[in-house]
Order: C-alpha cells, then sequence, then structure tokens
C-alpha cells in the first residue's frame, strides 16, 4: 500500500520510476521513508495513509520559506493528503560552534521578514494540529486568542488539561499587556526549531525541517529553541550580535511564550508537560 502510493506520487510529479521505499528513523507525522528513483536519485517521501496529517500543509510551508527566505530547506516535488515528496538533505542534529553560529545567522535573516500584521495568509501546523492565523494587528490579541486560549481549549477537549488549568490560563492571558508588551512590526518565523528539525553538516546547517511557521514575534523562536535546548550559548551570543535580545526576554517573556509549546506538547503527551504549565502558571501567580 504504502509502496503504490509513493510510486504513484513520483510517477505523476517526476515522471520517474521507483526503485525502493525504506522506513526512516524520526518522524512524529506520518511514515517517513528514504525513496531511491530509477536513476539513484534519493528523496524524502512522508506517508499518511488516513490523510489525517495535513501534508500538504507542509508541502505549503517548506515552498514558502523557500519562495520568500534563504531559510535552507527541502525542495517539495509533491504535496497532497497522502503524500509529501521531498529533497533529501544530507546532515545530522549534532551542531558544532560553527553551526550553532550559521543557524544564528540564518534565523536572524529570518527574522529580517515582515509583515503588515501576525497570524499568516493560512492557517499552517504544528506537528499535525491545525495552528489558525487570522491577520491580526494586536500581538498580545494574537498570542491570546489564537495561541494560549486556543490551545487550552484543545488540550481541554481531549481531555488532557483539567478545568481548573484552563482557568489560570484564562488568567495569565488576561494579563499580556503588561507581560509580553507590544513588539513591532511581525517578523517571519520557523516556529519549531527543536534539534530534530535541524541538519548540519560541519560547520553548516543543511535544512530545517518541518516548519510550523507564521508571523510573530521573533523571541517566541528564541523562547521555542532554550525550551527544548536546540541549541546552546553560541547560538544566543550569535543572535545576540545580530538583532539584540532585550534583557525582558530572559526575565520574563521566555516563559510566558514557552506556554504554548508546553500546551502544545501536553495536548499530543500529557504528563510531565502538564506539570511544566502549571510550574509556569504558578510562576505567574495565577
Amino acid at each position: 500500500m504504502v509502496e503504490k502510493i509513493i510510486a504513484g506520487g513520483v510517477e505523476v510529479s517526476l515522471g520517474e520510476r521507483l526503485k525502493s521505499a525504506r522506513p526512516m528513523g524520526g518522524g512524529c507525522i506520518g511514515e517517513v521513508y528514504r525513496v531511491e528513483l530509477g536513476d539513484g536519485t534519493p528523496l524524502v517521501a512522508k506517508v499518511d495513509r488516513e490523510g489525517e496529517s495535513h501534508l500538504e500543509r507542509e508541502a505549503y510551508m517548506l515552498g514558502y520559506l523557500r519562495e520568500r527566505s534563504e531559510l535552507p530547506v527541502p525542495e517539495v516535488y509533491h504535496g497532497s493528503d497522502k503524500l509529501l515528496l521531498m529533497e533529501f538533505v544530507e546532515g545530522s542534529s549534532r551542531f558544532s560552534d560553527g553551526a550553532e553560529r550559521h543557524a544564528a545567522e540564518l534565523l536572524a535573516a529570518l527574522h529580517s521578514i515582515t509583515a503588515d500584521a501576525y497570524g499568516h495568509e493560512r492557517d499552517t501546523l504544528i506537528g499535525s494540529l491545525d495552528q489558525p492565523n487570522p491577520p491580526t494587528e494586536s500581538w498580545t490579541e494574537f498570542f491570546r486568542q489564537e495561541r494560549l486560549l486556543y490551545l487550552a481549549r484543545v488540550a481541554y477537549e481531549a481531555g488532557r488539561l483539567p478545568d481548573e488549568d484552563v482557568r489560570r490560563v484564562e488568567r495569565l492571558a488576561e494579563r499580556l499587556e503588561d507581560l509580553i508588551g507590544e513588539p513591532n512590526p511581525p517578523a517571519l518565523i520557523h516556529g519549531d526549531v527543536w534539534s530534530a528539525n535541524v541538519l548540519a553538516k560541519g560547520d553548516q546547517i543543511t535544512a530545517f525541517l518541518d516548519p510550523a511557521l507564521y508571523y510573530a514575534d521573533p523571541e517566541i523562536e528564541l523562547a521555542f529553541i532554550s525550551l527544548f535546548n536546540s541549541f546552546g550559548a553560541v547560538f544566543l551570543e550569535r543572535y545576540a550580535e545580530i538583532r539584540g535580545i532585550d534583557g525582558r526576554f530572559f526575565e520574563t517573556r521566555r516563559d510566558v511564550y514557552n506556554l504554548y509549546p508546553l500546551l502544545v506538547h501536553t495536548y499530543y503527551f500529557g504528563g510531565g508537560y502538564l506539570d511544566s504549565v502549571r510550574d509556569t502558571l504558578r510562576r505567574f501567580g495565577v
């Protein structure tokens, strides 16, 4: 079944013959395969037999980044509900100091791409979860409604976030004007920069994978990176040299922003992520 789906996509999009498809490690969304064409060219295929992972939206996001930025992402050859075919990129998720500096330069450049409103021209994804992006002039309003309150509701409806914790998130959301303020202008972010979504070879980053893009306060990208230890001090130092990092990011905004990915992970996995959500809420007295 899987080979039939991949072979059909290869033939339609590339006019080539499928030689082989072997499962690869990684990939939380769908099944991931290393594909070899008849002429020996390697590709990566993501397959979702049920069509529930919105692979066409992942294809859109990768294409958007290739067209609008210099961020290295794989070229997409085919994108549909059930199949994503893309370029195979060499690299590993182990980063030298040089690779961390290169990542900082690439993301700083990405964050220099701006828009007139927060959100995006269409909804995107975080994992396989809908990420609503109605264009919004106010960052605090966008982050309140489309990130914190939205994810709290989704996690509650999935039985992962108790009602009392939803109310605590709501109380914190009422204080966002004081806690995060209004950055300007909206900046393009990758949105899901953890180590498994970045490939490096030597001192060069070769690809960023699995984006969850939208226009945001770019500090939310830095917060996500620090939460999952995607990169270390070398990355932050180089990024600060280019764009600067305000002291209130470390004091306050980093923890507020990380409520969003913590709620996402609570929805998917529960357990310790719910404890981390509660620790953050407690820190802010709610």
